[in-house]
């Protein structure tokens, strides 16, 4: 009996050496996309699911940030910011309610 223990004590000592290593946790980024001149700045590049976008309306007129698959719809007067923080990876089409010319596509990469 006691042999069978020792055994079985060595077994798992040697499972619990051959852990896995845990992925390396993503550290959330912010990135800020300014609205202006009936327009989107530049698409964020390195977007990850939990990264914040701050959306930014520098111009004269309201403008949306409203994803086409409905994960977002910043809603800015001019003057005003607001964010949306991005939940899954994929590709994101954005355009504005207001200025349906007005379009962007987010590319968020997979963790």
């Amino acid at each position: 009996m006691k042999a069978a223990l020792i055994g079985v004590a060595i077994a798992f000592g040697a499972l619990a050496g051959c852990q896995r290593a845990a992925a390396p946790a993503h550290h959330t980024a912010t990135y800020t996309v300014v609205m202006k001149d009936l327009a989107y700045g530049p698409a964020p590049s390195g977007l990850m699911p939990g990264d914040t976008i701050v959306w930014k309306n520098a111009d004269i007129f309201r403008h949306t940030a409203t994803a086409r698959n409905g994960a977002f719809d910043v809603d800015l007067q001019p003057g005003q910011s607001g964010a949306t923080i991005v939940k899954t990876a994929g590709v994101i089409d954005v355009y504005c309610r207001y200025h349906p010319d007005m379009t962007m596509r987010l590319v968020v990469n997979s963790p």
